[in-house]
C-alpha cells in the first residue's frame, strides 16, 4: 500500500431472496459480517418475484456500508451470481438494457442499482449451494421467508407499476 491510500474493511455479506408463487409476495434476507460484527437486514414486497428479491438482497447488503469496502457476496442465486461475474448485467446496460435486438433485459432498475453500488466498493461474488448448511445461508433463507410472509407488505413499484400509457390527444371539435 503506497502512502495515502486508506486499507479498507473486508465485509462478507451473505444474501436469499425469496417468493411465496412467483410472483408472489417475495422477500430479502442479508447477513453482514465484518469481524466479529453481525447483523442482520430483511423485507418483503407484496408481489415481486424471486430474481428481484436475490438481486434487492445484494443491493440492500451494500446500501447499508458507510465507507467503501472489500466485500464479497456470497449468493446461491446463479442467476445473480453470473450476471455479475460473466459480465451480463454490465452489457445489457451498454446496450440500453437489451440483452439482444429482441429482448429487453428484466429487472433493469435493479440491476442499475446493483452496478452502481458495486463500482463503489471492491466486489466478488461467489455462489454457495442454497439449502446445503451454510449457516448463513440458512439464516437468509430464514430471514427472506419470514419476510414474505409478514402482513401488509409495500408494493415492489419497479414490478407492479403499470406501464405509461401514452394517450394521443384529439380535436374533439
Amino acid at each position: 500500500m503506497s502512502d495515502g491510500e486508506v486499507e479498507l474493511k473486508s465485509v462478507c455479506i451473505y444474501t436469499d431472496g425469496a417468493c411465496l408463487g412467483n410472483p408472489g409476495p417475495g422477500g430479502y434476507g442479508v447477513v453482514l459480517l465484518h469481524g466479529a460484527k453481525r447483523r442482520e437486514i430483511s423485507g418483503g414486497f407484496r408481489r415481486t418475484t424471486n430474481n428481484r428479491m436475490e438481486i434487492l438482497a445484494a443491493i440492500v447488503g451494500l446500501e447499508s456500508l458507510r465507507y467503501r469496502c472489500t466485500v464479497t457476496i456470497f449468493t446461491d442465486s446463479k442467476y445473480l451470481e453470473q450476471s455479475i461475474t460473466q459480465g451480463w448485467a454490465a452489457k445489457w446496460r451498454a446496450n440500453g438494457w437489451r440483452r439482444n435486438p429482441r429482448e429487453k433485459a428484466i429487472n433493469p432498475d435493479l440491476w442499475a442499482r446493483l452496478l452502481d453500488l458495486c463500482a463503489q466498493h471492491e466486489v466478488q461474488i461467489k455462489w454457495v449451494k442454497g439449502h446445503a448448511g451454510n449457516v448463513e445461508n440458512e439464516a437468509c433463507d430464514r430471514l427472506s421467508v419470514a419476510a414474505a410472509e409478514s402482513k401488509d407488505l409495500p408494493a415492489d413499484t419497479g414490478y407492479e407499476a403499470p406501464e405509461v400509457v401514452l394517450i394521443a390527444e384529439y380535436d374533439l371539435c
